[in-house]
């Protein structure tokens, strides 16, 4: 099976590299070129657009920042449904918006073409070391035939079931995961304005009925001060926005989701929508003039 993938970023560029790693014939595309270049040194080919991309694949990978972003390279100009063939597919891994997922899906339909969503989670580490958890939504079949891809891409893969299931999913992780992002930082603030040794509290809290994977993985980079998770506040905005969505749609009150839009929204103007999501985290750090550093604490999270 010859695949394809476009959309290289801190993200995307993992999920093709373990494709690499696997054996399949890959051909990449990416905005900004030098994003492809350890791929193309690793025996990946090159395309000028998602079109020759598609041109040169039986089923293509999409891993983008936006909805809008999914559609100019899906359904715009030079796009993959331009060069796509009749029995193909398209997998977007993107977190996207599922009336939006199943509009794209439908053009694709009209031109012969499957799709699937395989959304991960689990954040860019699991992904640089091909642990991240897939999800996969469409066709089980199609599904089927692209198991081993997926199996490829990351540690864990769970069918969740028709078109949008997983998208939706993939949501509420991610809503999960920021309200838990502000929590933890709270909790931390308690510990150091009372005197405790962060490094030990981060320990005990990893112990507890307390703790979390967010509280494993962005505690971390919250204590060492880098707060580079590899994942950039304007997408938690975007994802918590599509929360909001979900639960006007289907009559569900998302308070805590609610609080922890808008406590982003306040990040976001703080610190620009290019920095890191625990920089949420710094809101109250500034606001209290207080760090939560733990000095010598490593910078364990690799991407």
């Amino acid at each position: 099976m010859r695949l394809g993938f476009v959309g290289l970023g801190n993200l995307g560029r993992h999920l093709a590299a373990n494709l690499v790693r696997a054996g399949f014939p890959l051909t990449v595309h990416d905005r900004d070129e030098a994003a492809a270049r350890p791929l193309l040194d690793a025996g990946a080919a090159w395309a000028s657009s998602p079109r020759d991309v598609a041109a040169a694949s039986d089923s293509v990978f999409t891993c983008l920042p936006s909805p809008q972003a999914v559609d100019e390279v899906v359904a715009g100009d030079a796009g993959l449904l331009e060069g796509l063939r009749a029995g193909c597919t398209w997998i977007d891994t993107s977190t996207n918006d599922a009336h939006e997922l199943r509009r794209l899906a439908a053009l694709a339909e009209e031109a012969g073409v499957d799709c699937l969503e395989a959304p991960v989670t689990g954040g860019v580490h699991l992904a640089a070391s091909g642990e991240i958890t897939v999800l996969v939504g469409g066709d089980e079949e199609v599904y089927a035939a692209h198991r081993p891809a997926f199996e490829a891409i990351g540690g864990k893969v769970f069918y969740i079931g028709q078109l949008g299931s997983a998208s939706v999913m993939k949501v509420i992780t991610n809503m999960l995961a920021f309200v838990h992002l502000v929590a933890v930082g709270e909790a931390l603030m308690v510990a150091k304005r009372a005197g405790l040794d962060l490094a030990r509290s981060f320990e005990v809290i990893r112990a507890s009925s307390g703790n979390s994977f967010v509280h494993e993985t962005e505690s971390q980079v919250i204590l060492n001060g880098s707060y580079d998770i590899g994942f950039t506040i304007d997408l938690a905005c975007k994802d918590l926005r599509f929360a909001r969505e979900l639960g006007l749609e289907f009559g569900v009150p998302l308070e805590l989701a609610g609080l922890v839009e808008q406590t982003f929204i306040r990040a976001r103007e703080q610190y620009g929508g290019s920095a890191w999501s625990p920089m949420v985290v710094k809101l109250l750090e500034d606001a209290l003039d207080t760090d939560l550093r733990a000095p010598g604490f490593p910078p364990v999270i690799e991407a």
